[in-house]
């Protein structure tokens, strides 16, 4: 019996099915859960997971569960993964184990995001909306979102009990944005509205990201963002 048990516990290898084409070249700006932004992503399937019968009748789904991996999380200096983190909810200076957050640093790195299925393309790729994942984030599995089953009206999160206030922002009266798309520039203003800075600087100073293909710079005064500079990334 123990050695059936043993056998059984044995874990099934992980491969990749696909890799996440995002908006997102960096990690400081990404949303830090999905939904919160309306930010497009490409969901592009490798072989041979990229045959579109794999796919067949996802198309009657509105929503579908990702599961991918941290990869860019760099392991620490005496471990592959932390037990307690510092989420950024709650100031980045309390401490909880990591089973009960979602931070990267996991021993298996695996995430996980409800995105909106906006499209099943030509070639089975999938166009998905809500991202929160860097670009090439390689995916293990995608599901579809059932309603009945995943939505869970009586559900509890003490520490996260509602999604995060966000920021106003304000772009600078002499920025030239005629380089800038209207969807780019909905994406910015949302992304820095979530307040992407680290939980441990909410001081004054002046901030970078990259972000669909622009350099954007802005500063944080009180519950104000300033973007002072879009420029392409050359």
């Amino acid at each position: 019996m123990a050695n059936s048990v043993q056998r059984q516990s044995q874990p099934l290898p992980l491969q990749s099915i696909g890799v996440m084409q995002t908006p997102f070249s960096q990690k400081f700006g990404i949303p830090r859960q999905p939904g919160l932004v309306a930010a497009e992503g490409r969901l592009k399937f490798l072989a041979p997971f990229n045959d579109p019968a794999a796919v067949a009748g996802l198309e009657q789904a509105s929503h579908v569960w990702v599961l991918w991996q941290f990869h860019a999380c760099p392991e620490t200096t005496t471990d592959s993964w932390q037990k307690t983190v510092r989420p950024p909810r709650l100031g980045g200076n309390e401490r909880l184990g990591v089973f009960a957050t979602r931070s990267g640093f996991r021993p298996n790195r695996i995430g996980i995001s409800v995105c909106e299925l906006k499209a099943i393309e030509a070639d089975g790729s999938l166009l998905l909306g809500g991202v929160d994942m860097l670009d090439g984030t390689p995916v293990m599995d995608i599901k579809p979102y059932v309603p009945y089953a995943d939505s869970l009206p009586t559900a509890t999160m003490q520490w996260a009990v509602e999604a995060p206030p966000q920021l106003e922002v304000v772009w600078a009266n002499e920025l030239d944005t005629s380089a800038v798309s209207a969807s780019t520039r909905q994406l910015i203003t949302a992304v820095l509205a979530q307040d992407p800075r680290p939980a441990y600087q909410q001081d004054k100073r002046d901030y970078g990201l990259e972000l669909d293909g622009f350099n954007v710079r802005f500063e944080v005064n009180a519950d104000c963002v300033t973007i002072t500079t879009v420029q392409p990334l050359t």
